[in-house]
């Protein structure tokens, strides 16, 4: 069998284990696969089994697909890796694949990936300095939201990062380069961030940082800032030091910076109490530049210093300051044209409130409000009620031979406005009605002060008749509106007094006039939910005013919600601790939900601040009735008989608790002087038979006989009334004094506490009252201890000793 095959044989040119080492293949690899020819080449040639008749159309894949070993080498090729190693060639191809699908040829081999190359120092230092710059604008539109916490850490952190880029700086040897511009405005801007956010001492250090540095450009301007900090921890002194310094550091062209200087040193002066240097430094302000502000601090220091004269010469000077802003419509021409064009109306639509028109406005209110200051102070110089018209007339005169000619009406207002504070109305209303034959918007505002007027003096038809032409003068006089609603409500008619405020909320809606009337009419419409929602809306315009949380605790009283009244109650207390009426809500809810130990505390503190209050007397007398302290109630009943004392009432409750509290003596003494007041009075001789009885008097068969009497009386009347149809009596005797009311109650108050007629309805003897007790009141701590008479008899056993003669037929 030597001369058979061997299964294992084959040709060594085909053992993959010695490819490596042959050359030849080695080469061949080289110079075919890792320098093959590129994809314009290949597709030139007639290689790879391509039919007849395909050369032509080179790159159109139309004709038979070329033979499969001549596609799989090159795509072995064409997937060469980077280092120029080629994958072998397999016979096996994926299915669904197609190695030159969707392009014309073969893709080129892809560029060697190049490492990126380091940053240099100088990229550094640079993306440094965006990012420094970055932090600064976003520091200063924090600030310019009033966000000054977050403007404050973006400042320290730009802070940071510029103190990062000078280490930087010096590491790479490029100190040489450093960029001062940039510190300048990263220490300003740390600076002015500390200030806003009223940490002073470290925005002074940070300027005093910058001062202190020679290589800033003309830092001395900063020393403004330092000095307007020390003016704000009030060390005038080494304010006034600051300014003078940065006022010699001011170069000679910048003379509108000396005049602003120059104004915050006499503020300072002002503040100091120096009013002549104050006066040096605002006329030299007016004197190079003259501004209404200055002119109105330097008629401020004439004022202060008496000097009426030179206090008018500066008046005079205010009004002759240029304004360079015409009254009239810059753009009435451009409104005409809007009438006619679209396009045009839209423009000035847009234009009527742009920025550039909202500082004309804000200028233009300054003025005016400048040249009114400075005209109330002349106008209220002088000792004597003639001096005082004589400076008014001046200086209306005054501002009407001047620009300003429109701001004499409000003068004129104004006049009027200082003979209401003297209570002179005659004088007030001459003045007012001036303006009966202006039609100006003024003189709706004069008529609004007129109908004001006549209503406080209850003329309601005058004041409807002014209401009325403010009205028709100016359909938008809010006041006017109010005015009007207050006529209407005064008469009776809610409905349309209602509608009135309602537009005058239309119309302003920041009228509070309106709308805290508003919620009383609603109030009084029982339409409790929407007075609430009026006064809630108004408490978010007018914080923490007590009528405001008192009306919303009001209204959540009278829709029964106890817990929101209680606690709107207890903020009003927080405003004004001694209102009694407050106290004595809060004692009415905590009664109503049976915490009578709270109840009692605020009651208490109610009486103290208000002792007249017949509720709280009642409530605090019943209040230790029931617990049995009667002693400490008759000084609440004598106080009331004090208001009342032709109430009988609260006669028979001082006697009621004296024998409550064992003292017949005094008990016999006040009934009988009840007597003498009230000889009628079936109780009181009730009570006066059996204390004498119990105590063995004789006057008891005296007093039965008039009991009888009274009794008898009081028959007769009770026939007589009700013979008269449609006529209702209650009866004096008995209780019935007791019974009576101790006066309306207070609409939106509590729950009424109990009245002391109950509890004293439980010192009577019989069974028949005792039920009556128990019925009113069930004492927790159990019935009364029974106090014996002289004699050794139960007190209750009034009756067992009352003979049939003596008892009422």
């Amino acid at each position: 069998m030597a001369d058979e095959e061997d299964l294992y044989e084959f040709d060594a040119s085909i053992d993959q284990s010695e490819m490596e080492n042959d050359a030849d293949f080695q080469q061949a690899l080289k110079t075919s696969t890792g320098k093959r020819p590129t994809t314009t080449a290949r597709l030139a040639t007639g290689m790879a089994g391509n039919r007849p008749g395909t050369q032509a159309r080179a790159g159109l894949r139309t004709g038979a697909p070329p033979g499969t070993a001549g596609v799989r080498g090159m795509t072995a090729a064409a997937r060469t890796s980077s280092t120029g190693d080629s994958r072998p060639m397999t016979a096996v191809k994926g299915a669904g694949y197609s190695s030159g699908a969707g392009t014309p040829g073969l893709e080129s081999t892809k560029p060697v990936l190049e490492t990126q190359k380091p940053e240099t120092p100088e990229e550094k230092i640079r993306q440094l300095e965006v990012m420094t710059m970055d932090l600064i604008e976003e520091s200063c539109l924090a600030s310019c939201r009033n966000e000054g916490k977050l403007a404050l850490d973006k400042a320290k952190e730009a802070s940071t990062k510029e103190r990062t880029l000078i280490r930087q700086r010096d590491q790479a040897g490029l100190s040489e380069q450093h960029n001062m511009e940039l510190t300048f405005v990263v220490l300003t801007n740390l600076a002015s961030q500390y200030a806003k956010n009223e940490l002073y001492t470290e925005a002074l250090n940070t300027y005093n940082v910058i001062t202190k540095n020679k290589s800033f450009n003309n830092p001395g301007r900063l020393k403004v800032n330092m000095g307007n900090i020390y003016y704000k921890m009030e060390e005038y002194p080494k304010a006034l030091k600051f300014y003078r310094m940065a006022l010699d550091q001011v170069p000679s062209g910048q003379n509108s910076t000396k005049i602003k200087i120059m104004h915050n040193i006499g503020i300072l002066f002002v503040k100091m109490g120096r009013y002549k240097d104050a006066i040096t430094s605002f006329e030299y302000c007016m004197h190079e530049k003259a501004s209404f502000r200055t002119g109105l601090h330097l008629v401020v220091c004439y004022q202060a210093l008496g000097e009426r004269q030179k206090q008018r010469d500066a008046f005079e000077k205010l009004l002759q300051v240029p304004f360079d802003m015409d009254k009239e419509d810059h753009y009435k021409d451009l409104e005409e044209e809007a009438e006619k064009d679209p396009q045009t109306a839209l423009v000035v639509e847009v234009i009527k409130n742009d920025p550039m028109r909202k500082q004309e406005r804000r200028l233009r209110n300054e003025a005016e409000q400048c040249i009114l200051t400075a005209s109330k102070l002349i106008s209220t110089t002088g000792d004597t009620p003639a001096e005082v018209s004589e400076s008014y007339d001046w200086c209306l005169e005054t501002l009407k031979n001047s620009q300003h000619a429109d701001l004499a009406s409000d003068l004129e207002i104004n006049k009027a406005i200082m003979y209401l504070r003297r209570k002179d109305f005659k004088a007030a209303i001459d003045t007012l009605r001036v303006f009966d034959k202006v039609e100006t918007k003024v003189a709706s505002h004069a008529f609004t002060n007129l109908a004001f007027l006549y209503f406080l003096r209850k003329e309601f038809e005058e004041a409807e008749r002014y209401a009325v032409q403010a009205r028709d003068a100016d359909g938008y006089n809010a006041p006017a509106l109010v005015n009007l609603g207050n006529c209407c409500l005064q008469r009776g008619d809610l409905q349309k007094a209602k509608e009135y405020y309602i537009c005058a909320l239309d119309n302003d809606a920041s009228c509070v006039q309106a709308l805290y009337n508003l919620g009383l009419v609603d109030k009084q419409l029982r339409l409790y939910a929407d007075a609430k929602a009026s006064f809630e809306k108004l408490h978010l315009i007018v914080r923490s005013h007590p009528q405001i949380i008192y009306q919303i605790a009001s209204c959540y009283e009278l829709l029964g919600d106890v817990d929101q009244a209680t606690e709107w109650y207890v903020q009003m207390l927080s405003l004004v601790p001694t209102d009694p009426d407050t106290l004595f809500h809060l004692g009415g809810l905590f009664d109503r939900e049976g915490d009578k130990q709270g109840a009692y505390q605020y009651f208490f503190d109610s009486s103290r601040f208000y002792p007249s209050n017949l509720e709280v007397i009642d409530w605090l007398g019943s209040y230790f009735i029931e617990h049995q302290v009667s002693e400490k109630a008759i000084m609440f009943f004598e106080r009331a008989a004090l208001i009342q004392p032709a109430e009988v009432k609260w006669l028979l409750m001082v006697a009621s608790c004296y024998r409550r509290a064992g003292n017949y003596q005094r008990a016999l003494a006040k009934y009988k002087e009840i007597h003498m007041k009230f000889p009628d009075n079936v109780e009181c001789l009730k009570f006066l038979v059996r204390i004498c009885t119990d105590l063995g008097l004789k006057e008891a068969a005296d007093y039965s006989i008039e009991l009888k009497k009274a009794e008898k009386s009081k028959e007769m009347r009770d026939e007589r009334m009700k013979g008269k149809p449609g006529t209702s009596y209650r009866g004096s005797s008995g209780r019935g004094g007791s019974d009576s009311s101790l006066g309306g109650s207070r609409p939106g108050s509590a729950a009424a506490p109990a009245p002391a007629a109950a509890a004293a309805a439980a010192d009577g003897p019989t069974p028949q009252q005792q039920e009556e007790i128990d019925a009113r009141y069930k004492d927790p701590l159990g019935p009364m201890k029974q106090r014996m008479a002289k004699d050794g008899k139960n007190e209750d056993d009034w009756d067992d000793d009352l003979d049939d003669d003596m008892l009422p037929e």
